[in-house]
């Protein structure tokens, strides 16, 4: 059961929750929210359908759960969001080369002027 523990904790680390927040929703201690994601306490049914609930999947979802498709979701949304800083890198590169060039054509009237 120590794997289905490091799976409710990793998935309780991508939802940004502590311990405290997920045992609050479980309506159970954070000892026993802590024994669970440890291993030391075994899940029963109904606690495996109220994790399951929680963390928005199925209980065969969550029991087959694998790190790497997570990994592999996260590597997405991480090329995703690098691209769009990349965009806006270019957006923003672009505004310099305009203000530079309205600054040019500025000076270059006054000095007409």
């Amino acid at each position: 059961m120590k794997t289905l523990g490091k799976k409710i904790r990793l998935l309780r680390h991508q939802k940004g929750w502590s311990q405290e927040d997920v045992a609050k929703r479980l309506d159970i201690s954070i000892p026993a929210f802590s024994k669970i994601e440890t291993g030391i306490t075994d899940i029963n049914l109904s606690r495996l359908e109220q994790i399951a609930t929680l963390f928005e999947m199925g209980v065969v979802q969550l029991l087959t759960f694998n790190e790497t498709e997570q990994d592999q979701k996260f590597i997405t949304e991480l090329e995703n969001v690098h691209k769009r800083l990349n965009d806006r890198e270019n957006e923003v590169i672009e505004l310099q080369k305009k203000v530079i060039e309205l600054f040019e054509e500025l000076r270059h009237r006054r000095e007409i002027a």
